[in-house]
């Protein structure tokens, strides 16, 4: 069938997307012999497909797969976990009303304003939000044939947590998964390939570490001389921005809209700002929704060993969940406000005060900090760490106050770094660390007396500052990538991301459609 490219009716008439984008924002089908094969396969393995409203309020789940999820581990690869592809999960398998969450206190974060965390690490299967991302790219492509779970392998290009999502969302749909991710990544994400990938040709390792992006793209470029491999790129698939737009973004206003009925009638809240790590750019769609919404600022980290946008930087470091050096296809840096540089020595230093007995009992000697927070530390990897630093960051530099709301996300936990950890400690602490290393940390990194030499690294965009960094995306994308420079252009105007936004109800159509011809088949 022709593919219906047409943004009409998606988006109120904002014109039609781009020639380059029309095969990944389709909303018809346009391969039927593919489709018949998910078809065939969805049928055979018992499989349905949640559609994004049921993600972005799993209240409208169907009772009947909600009662049968009560008997099904979060962590295997059942196709019922596609229906804890969510925010609202409790960790243990059940489901909450509002997202888990914690309001940071001011002695931890030096900001008056409300620092709030979202936690990834209670998605199922990898206990990180990228399994969102990962499906959010894929269905799109399954419902419209493009993707053929019988011919093609799944081809997930990452610095970890994504590869790790597309590799369960694969397997779980029935369909071989390969993980592409650089080779200095931590210990844990490859033991955990290990665990789900059959054949180990399937995780690629590619040389370097966080800010070696480019030699993903060239290891995707010489698997796609083979038709069989279907690249699904976090970095260049709008559906990652579209999905963390409807889902992430609807989980963040959840809490919000808790925390303002929680406020005392004194106390009117406002929704400042969104922060969120570039990385693939796929969170900060969740920031465009908040804009929309609230006209919440958008703040975008990265690296201070790797300021790419901050002063068209270069060099290596750990905070991993964040690929540098160049500037995101999905990212709508037009619409950026604010961004922060925070180093990799704040988030190694503060992952083993957050993460052994001499770190938390600084924290509560040094800043007051109370049990219930202290607990919640856990659930800080380092990129959220790195989240959670320029949010109050930001907080300060835009002069916020106790009823401004800050929210970022924890994307994922440190289950995913006690082998970092642990080099950490034996490189720059001699394999112990005391009261006094974690209180030497968080005077350097943490409020009240804070003096990080990355603390001023934060720049309030201009017009000016907005083009300079969407500009230092061309040599990515057109000169390397191949993309047509109008389609690179289309991206400056905010008509293009508008004629997004629709799209989730379109697909959840085709969604709906998908699944009742594979149930009827069972009749």
């Amino acid at each position: 069938m022709a593919n219906h490219t047409s943004a009409e009716g998606a988006s109120g008439g904002a014109g039609s997307f781009p020639a380059g984008y029309a095969a990944q924002l389709a909303t018809e089908v346009i391969d039927s012999d593919g489709r018949a094969h998910v078809v065939e396969r969805f049928r055979s393995q018992g499989i349905r497909l949640p559609t994004f409203a049921e993600l972005a309020d799993p209240s409208l789940i169907d009772p009947d797969i909600s009662e049968a999820l009560a008997t099904v581990d979060p962590d295997f690869a059942d196709p019922l976990n596609l229906f804890r592809v969510h925010w609202f999960n409790d960790g243990s398998g059940g489901r909450t009303e509002v997202p888990p969450h914690v309001v940071l206190p001011s002695e931890l974060t030096g900001t008056p304003a409300q620092i709030v965390v979202l936690f990834g690490n209670r998605f199922p299967m990898i206990g990180a939000h990228k399994v969102l991302a990962a499906y959010s790219c894929l269905a799109p492509r399954v419902v419209s044939g493009q993707f053929d779970p019988v011919r093609h392998r799944a081809v997930w290009p990452s610095t970890g947590n994504y590869a790790r999502g597309g590799v369960a969302i694969s397997r779980i749909m029935g369909c071989r998964g390969v993980a592409v991710l650089p080779e200095n990544m931590s210990r844990e994400r490859f033991e955990w390939l290990e665990r789900w990938i059959a054949d180990p040709a399937d995780v690629i390792r590619t040389p370097g570490s966080e800010s070696n992006v480019k030699e993903i793209y060239d290891a995707c470029a010489e698997l796609a001389q083979d038709p069989t491999n279907f690249i699904l790129n976090q970095f260049s698939e709008f559906s990652n921005h579209i999905g963390h737009y409807e889902v992430t973004g609807a989980a963040l206003l959840s809490v919000f809209e808790h925390l303002r009925s929680e406020a005392s009638a004194d106390n009117e809240l406002n929704l400042a700002a969104f922060v969120a790590a570039s990385g693939s750019a796929g969170t900060l769609g969740a920031g465009d929704r908040l804009k929309d919404s609230h006209n919440a600022q958008i703040v975008a980290v990265e690296a201070l060993e790797c300021p790419t946008m901050l002063y068209n930087g270069y060099g290596e470091h750990n905070i991993q969940g964040i690929g540098d050096k160049h500037i995101p296809l999905i990212h709508n840096v037009m619409n950026t406000d604010v961004i922060v540089g925070v180093s990799d020595r704040a988030t190694d230093g503060l992952g083993l005060v957050f993460n052994t007995e001499s770190g938390r009992d600084a924290l509560r000697e040094h800043l007051g900090a109370s049990s219930w927070v202290l607990d919640h530390l856990g659930h800080f990897g380092y990129s959220s760490i790195c989240n959670t630093l320029a949010a109050a960051r930001a907080a300060n530099e835009l002069g916020l106050g106790p009823d401004d709301v800050v929210m970022t996300v924890a994307t994922d936990g440190f289950e995913m770094y006690f082998s970092e950890r642990e080099r950490h400690l034996a490189q720059r602490h001699g394999g112990s660390f005391d009261a006094d290393a974690a209180r030497s940390i968080i005077e350097r990194h943490l409020a009240p007396e804070a003096s990080s030499d990355d603390a001023p690294h934060i720049e309030v965009l201009s017009d000016r500052g907005r083009d300079r960094i969407f500009n230092l995306g061309y040599y990515t994308w057109v000169e390397q990538q191949g993309v047509a420079l109008e389609d690179f252009e289309a991206r400056r105007d905010q008509a293009f991301w508008d004629s997004l936004r629709g799209l989730p109800r379109l697909w959840d159509d085709m969604i709906n459609e998908l699944n009742d011809e594979v149930a009827a088949t069972f009749v």
